[in-house]
């Protein structure tokens, strides 16, 4: 009788094991996330993150078989950033309406978002290809990773980086909001997506569909100007 370990082995080679792993974490993630009334704390992703490296570490699992076998999810977040174009034309008369305050936003808000992680990293000593890798962190993912490379960075701390700073930005948004006293949902969607791209985006639309409409659009923007600035901010720090 052939023993489990044996099953496992051939098993965890398989992509279709992993790709449908990621998908019920994700549903473990968003079932946990409504139990608890939609605390921001609880967010799916980071849920998902949470029980997918449970069982990577518990089944000794690199993290290059899972991703070879999860790569599809990956491969989508491509065309799920280009299809923030929908919401871009759907909104694009209050776009036209407040152009000057979103353009002076979002520069702001990019050069920022690159500056201040380099500047602390370099403050901390790192540096070379580490340093490199913080740049694109609050762009998505597949604009992240491509900048990184450009840049010569690690696209695979820079994906985990991503992660982070969504997980962040979407658990700390509201409350954060909430405290300023920032009622404008065009206003509050813009600074999420622009700071916390996918993941904060998701939130925002949870929230309010003018904010997360916004904020598609504060992320899709912050990915183009982020990819034109990062390897001159970067350049001052090297």
């Amino acid at each position: 009788m052939t023993e489990f370990p044996e099953i496992w082995s051939y098993l965890r080679e398989g992509p279709l094991l992993w790709l449908t792993a990621t998908l019920v974490a994700y549903l473990l993630g968003d079932a946990a996330y409504r139990a608890s009334g939609q605390n921001p704390v609880v967010n799916p992703v980071l849920v998902a993150m949470l029980v997918l490296a449970g069982v990577l570490w518990a089944t000794a699992t690199p993290y290059a078989t899972y991703f070879e076998g999860a790569q599809f999810v990956h491969f989508m977040l491509g065309p799920a950033t280009v299809a923030l174009a929908g919401p871009l034309y759907a909104n694009l008369h209050h776009v036209r309406r407040a152009l000057l305050p979103m353009a002076g936003a979002l520069i702001v808000g990019s050069v920022t978002a690159v500056a201040s992680a380099l500047w602390i990293a370099s403050a901390l000593g790192v540096e070379g290809a580490t340093l490199a890798s913080l740049a694109p962190k609050s762009t998505t993912a597949p604009v992240a990773i491509g900048i990184a490379e450009q840049l010569g960075g690690l696209p695979t701390l820079t994906a985990a980086l991503v992660i982070l700073t969504g997980i962040i930005g979407a658990v700390v948004v509201t409350p954060l909001m909430n405290a300023l006293r920032i009622t404008d949902w065009r206003a509050r969607g813009f600074a999420v997506g622009t700071a916390a791209h996918g993941i904060g985006t998701a939130r925002a639309f949870q929230v309010n569909e003018t904010a997360g409409a916004f904020a598609g659009i504060g992320m899709g923007l912050n990915a183009l100007l982020t990819a034109l600035i990062a390897p001159y901010v970067l350049g001052l720090f090297q």
